[in-house]
């Protein structure tokens, strides 16, 4: 349930030349085989973070639109960007901005097409009676975070709060450190974490939405390679605008064929799990309402180019606007 944010290291250096050479090639066309066959790789285990994919698919939305979506469900091994670089999908769930800034930055041909989550869940957690009223008053104090997360959101904690590296601690995705300390604050996700704390530790965690403060980051964004875009645009519209329409009932309307979806592709799951999650969907407006689910600006991914730049993540004559595309933003919700 604990997704991973996964961010592209040098490890992924030579990914621009194998995506070049196998990028996926889209389906035939409905006229050929009824419908247009597409893979789409999540980017964790089935879960509510996930409910408008599943949704999508038991609702028949992709059919609907003439696409034939088979979903690999992803995990602690899976990895996106590889398996959209090697061909094996043609679709992929991108968790965070870094993962496509980073794309862009070494020239791999991927677009972010759709975000289908306006907020990213990902919040930081205190102890209710430790005077923590804000992010800012966590200056100072460890802060359990895990590897990906120290090149990613920990950036922009750094340059708005002046948090420094010493406060640093390993995180290993387990609450029985923080549980154990009440000084120690926590990384996690809204619709995960906090409510596995609530059930283990009996306490009721402060609980900070980065976003909320600012954060400007994307997550849950459809990943296509650019030769999909160039031979069958019409496809990835059809996608979009499904994966839109089955977030829209996910949330506000039945959830009960993506619930049932989920858990049958991840028996660990529990239904409890699922209502609390898509709840705090809801209510923190991680995926938006009418008019806003899947949509991406300029003004946002400018804004998020230019926190990372001035950090010295990116170079800031990056073209980073190959990160994404505003092309295919849903239009019929």
């Amino acid at each position: 349930m604990r997704r991973r944010a996964f961010v592209i290291t040098g490890a992924m250096l030579g990914l621009t030349a194998l995506l070049a050479a196998c990028s996926p090639a889209p389906s035939k066309d409905a006229t050929q085989t009824g419908a247009t066959k597409l893979k789409l790789a999540t980017d964790w285990r089935a879960q509510a973070e996930l409910g408008g994919y599943y949704q999508a698919l038991a609702t028949s939305e992709y059919k609907k639109r003439g696409l034939d979506v088979t979903l690999i469900q992803g995990g602690p091994a899976v990895n996106v960007p590889q398996l959209l670089a090697t061909g094996a999908v043609d679709v992929g769930v991108g968790s965070n901005s870094f993962i496509v800034m980073n794309l862009a930055k070494e020239g791999a041909p991927v677009k972010a097409v759709a975000a289908f989550m306006q907020k990213d869940p990902q919040v930081l957690i205190a102890h209710p009676d430790q005077g923590i009223a804000s992010i800012a008053d966590m200056k100072g104090r460890p802060i359990l975070l895990a590897d990906a997360s120290i090149t990613a959101f920990w950036i922009w904690l750094k340059a708005k709060y002046g948090f420094a590296d010493d406060q640093v601690r390993k995180y290993n995705y387990s609450s029985a450190p923080f549980l154990a300390d009440k000084r120690v604050i926590q990384q996690g996700y809204a619709t995960s974490e906090p409510y596995l704390i609530e059930k283990e530790g009996k306490i009721r965690p402060a609980v900070f939405l980065l976003a909320d403060s600012g954060y400007p980051a994307y997550a849950s964004m459809a990943l296509v390679p650019d030769s999909l875009i160039a031979k069958n645009p019409a496809a990835v519209q059809a996608f979009v605008e499904a994966t839109a329409a089955g977030w829209t009932s996910y949330l506000y309307g039945d959830p009960k064929p993506g619930d049932a979806a989920i858990l049958k592709d991840n028996p660990e799951m529990t239904q409890d799990v699922l209502d609390q999650a898509r709840e705090k969907m809801r209510s923190y407006g991680i995926v938006g309402k009418d008019g806003e689910i899947g949509q991406m600006s300029d003004a946002r991914w400018t804004e998020f180019f230019k926190v990372a730049s001035e950090q010295g993540v990116y170079p800031k004559t990056m073209d980073y606007k190959k990160a994404y595309t505003l092309q295919f933003l849903p239009k019929g919700q």
